[in-house]
């Protein structure tokens, strides 16, 4: 176990290094952050920044010197990073299950290769790879690329030949093409798992998106058990392929014939998981800390046996030039905001978001729709 006062470090400096800050900070750990962003949302909440980019060694070496433990809040920092870190301290989640997170194609033939069903896909990386016969099947389908897509970026759908070779084109170096399928309904398994293969999972979220971006997340998801179920066990199938230490979140797409068929894995808390902050006896970020601190795993159920959760993204959009009227929020009582600290509001930029809990999940989805809507 690492005491409480011991420095906790996280590679990325985004809103979910913030929240992990903020979490280390009520067990009493102090927290450095790397991030190359002097205004990044985890600088205002972290006790040190170490304000340089992430593939910086120097930064390594002062983490290392400074840290008892290190973490990470995107699936975006070097892998290198962490083999480096993980020869002189203690890592979650280590270099090998980010590399195999980060990169989609590499992401997509594990999964395959550890019998986790997927939606049809085929990994083109040479512009002869457009010409294999297979494709065709395929159509129409998505193109993404294999490292740094989010939130709907590095994304385009095609429908024929020549428009995959165009977004082929468009998107560089190696990507993935997925047959699209017809959905029933996007949902997420959310757990930590600790260095014993001990697990928590936190109540399975249904989530909705808009342009790509989460916008919508209900707990626990209105779907049968059984595909509940199914979706935990294939989580815990996943996380002990990669011998995963730490919070990782799968998403998975239920298609309209009742499969569960897995779209992607992040290996850090998620979007989709921000509910537990508010809902759950121990959030997705407590866990984090007790897993990089080798504590013993939190409770992750819901704080109230009955009822329900909404979370809704808040993007730039709601600024539209001005500040929103947060008094609308705060007045009622169901709500709890979450701003990030961004300085610039821009379109389809995650600001912050709103929780409401309710006697149902329908009563809270209302209310955190509406809630937002008057913004």
């Amino acid at each position: 176990m690492i005491a409480p006062g011991a420095w906790l470090g996280v590679l990325g400096g985004g809103q979910l290094g913030r929240m992990f800050a903020m979490a280390a900070h009520r067990f009493g750990y102090r927290v450095a952050v790397l991030d190359p962003d002097a205004d990044c949302p985890a600088a205002g909440a972290a006790d040190r920044h170490l304000c340089a980019a992430l593939d910086d060694r120097t930064a390594w070496e002062e983490l290392a010197r400074l840290c008892t433990a290190v973490t990470i809040e995107t699936e975006n920092a070097p892998a290198e990073a962490l083999r480096f870190l993980g020869a002189r301290l203690r890592v979650c989640p280590d270099a090998t299950a980010l590399a195999v997170a980060q990169d989609r194609a590499t992401e997509k033939r594990f999964l395959a290769a550890n019998g986790i069903a997927l939606a049809p896909f085929h990994v083109l990386a040479r512009p002869e790879d457009l010409g294999a016969p297979q494709l065709a099947d395929m159509l129409p389908g998505v193109l993404k690329a294999s490292r740094f897509g989010y939130d709907g970026r590095g994304q385009i759908q095609v429908a024929s030949a020549a428009q995959l070779a165009r977004a082929w084109d468009e998107l560089g170096g190696v990507c993935v093409l997925e047959q699209r399928i017809e959905l029933a309904a996007e949902l997420s398994v959310i757990l930590a798992r600790s260095d014993d293969g001990a697990s928590a999972v936190h109540p399975v979220p249904l989530n909705q998106h808009a342009a790509g971006i989460l916008d919508l997340s209900v707990a626990p998801a209105p779907l049968p058990q059984a595909v509940q179920r199914e979706a935990v066990d294939q989580a815990r199938r996943i996380a002990a392929a990669l011998a995963y230490r730490g919070v990782l979140c799968v998403e998975f797409f239920l298609d309209v014939s009742g499969r569960l068929l897995v779209n992607e894995i992040a290996p850090r808390p998620h979007n989709s998981g921000h509910f537990t902050i508010d809902a759950c006896r121990a959030s997705q970020f407590e866990q984090q800390v007790r897993v990089l601190a080798g504590l013993p795993l939190g409770d992750s159920r819901m704080l109230h046996g009955e009822g329900g959760v909404a979370m809704v993204n808040l993007l730039g959009d709601a600024w539209d030039g001005e500040e929103p009227r947060w008094e609308r929020v705060l007045a009622s009582p169901q709500a709890r905001l979450h701003l990030y600290g961004k300085r610039e509001a821009r379109a389809g930029r995650k600001m912050g978001h709103i929780t409401c809990l309710a006697a149902s999940i329908e009563a809270a989805s209302e209310a955190a729709t509406s809630i937002r809507s008057q913004l």
